[in-house]
């Protein structure tokens, strides 16, 4: 019998502010919806992400759930750093509800966080894209250059000011660390070096003045080559590490996060890996995409997706991840209409292939909400079929209410569905 590495990847949101559960912090979604069981070496791997936990305890119960799986930990953070308004000092992931003043009850201390980490048995790495607002930035330029921000736990990322306006896009770090995740390296083998991978998206993103890059630490194998041709994931060296001993709440077993229509970035369950479009073409299309020449990146992917009519017919899963391309692309050229469009297309696709069962089928319509919310006046236009699709898949209530109020506030009547 072969031992299955079994890894875990968490994604941990700290986004205080509860109007943006309406529209979900981007960089936070980026990440969900870039498969991120792709990038662990490892066999098998659960992805549990945490949009809007209720409370330190809660975080922490999961964080130690995430630490107890024996093989590669990756865990997300994004957000926002805070230091309490009174008593000060003690830097804190913000949670939902938290401002300074509330922080110090309602956000998870950065030192659980960490104390977490340090008892997790296999390779563990932290992937951070943060910001701070200007009473905790002292704090984390002292703890970045002290080490006191890892506490010997490797973390790579970025911190940067608190932005005048709530961005609409991932931050320019996270989505250069996706495109170099996604396209891997054909020179190396079958795991990454993060401190690589860490600096190519830091040139690729060309941060400003003001980014406080983090670097500390030497992960082991955590990080999968997704241009590897064969990737057989290492073995991690395990050495059994004792538990804290102080648990303050029992950790719950990890399930998706509920289908709710102000969180369309949730992660799906695991699913078999598709095939993937061309990945020679892939890298020259995204970089297209990144310089801004959008009409030559759509251009090649239109033709991509032709090459795989002809191939493999319009039915085929190759066909349709070239839909999925296309569909990313008009969302990074700002096309959010086109891209909803396409993304209930893909939608659509899978279903039929697959069923309503499949979760990359509801990752594609939760894709196509995210840019239906951002789809202006052609919103109304877009929304019956977007019901439809929310209609036949199991938990997709209160996604396909949020579509009724919508239409109900732009005085149409919604069409009824047949199940």
């Amino acid at each position: 019998m072969v031992d299955t590495v079994r890894g875990c990847v968490l994604l941990l949101d700290g986004t205080p502010d509860r109007r943006r559960g309406v529209l979900p912090n981007p960089t936070a979604h980026a990440i969900a919806g870039a498969n991120p069981r792709r990038f662990l070496a490892a066999d098998a791997v659960d992805v549990v992400q945490l949009p809007a936990v209720e409370g330190p305890q809660s975080a922490l119960a999961y964080l130690q759930h995430a630490a107890a799986v024996p093989g590669p930990l990756l865990v997300w953070v994004t957000g926002r750093l805070m230091i309490p308004a009174r008593r000060g000092g003690e830097l804190h992931l913000a949670l939902p509800g938290s401002t300074p003043a509330t922080v110090r009850y309602t956000g998870l201390p950065w030192a659980w966080l960490l104390r977490t980490l340090q008892a997790h048995a296999g390779p563990v790495l932290v992937l951070a894209d943060l910001e701070a607002d200007p009473a905790a930035r002292p704090h984390v330029e002292s703890g970045a250059h002290s080490g006191e921000l890892s506490q010997g736990v490797p973390l790579f990322g970025v911190v940067n000011p608190v932005p005048p306006v709530a961005a609409r896009e991932a931050g320019p770090y996270t989505r250069a660390l996706l495109e170099a995740l996604q396209t891997g390296d054909h020179r190396a083998g079958a795991v990454l070096d993060a401190s690589a991978l860490h600096r190519q998206a830091l040139l690729g993103a060309g941060p400003g003045q003001e980014a406080l890059p983090l670097q500390w630490g030497v992960p082991g194998p955590v990080l999968a080559n997704v241009a590897a041709p064969a990737r057989p994931h290492p073995r991690p060296r395990q050495q059994p590490r004792p538990r804290p001993a102080a648990a303050p709440v029992p950790a719950p077993v990890p399930q998706p996060a509920p289908v709710q229509a102000a969180a369309p970035a949730a992660p799906v369950p695991a699913a078999e890996p598709a095939a993937q479009p061309q990945d020679d073409l892939l890298p020259v299309i995204l970089a297209a995409a990144h310089a801004g020449r959008h009409n030559e990146a759509a251009a090649m992917a239109a033709a991509g997706e032709q090459q795989a009519l002809r191939r493999y017919g319009p039915d085929s899963p190759e066909a349709g991840l070239w839909v999925e391309v296309r569909a990313d692309l008009a969302r990074m050229a700002g096309d959010h209409a086109r891209a909803a469009e396409l993304w209930m297309t893909a939608a659509g696709g899978r279903l039929g292939r697959s069923g309503p069962a499949d979760g990359e089928v509801l990752a594609a319509v939760k894709r196509a909400h995210f840019c239906w919310q951002h789809s202006g006046d052609r919103a109304v236009r877009l929304a019956p079929a977007l019901l439809a699709l929310w209609e036949r898949l199991p938990g997709g209530e209160g996604a396909a209410e949020h579509i009724r109020m919508r239409l109900q506030e732009a005085q149409e009547v919604p069409p009824t569905v047949a199940h």
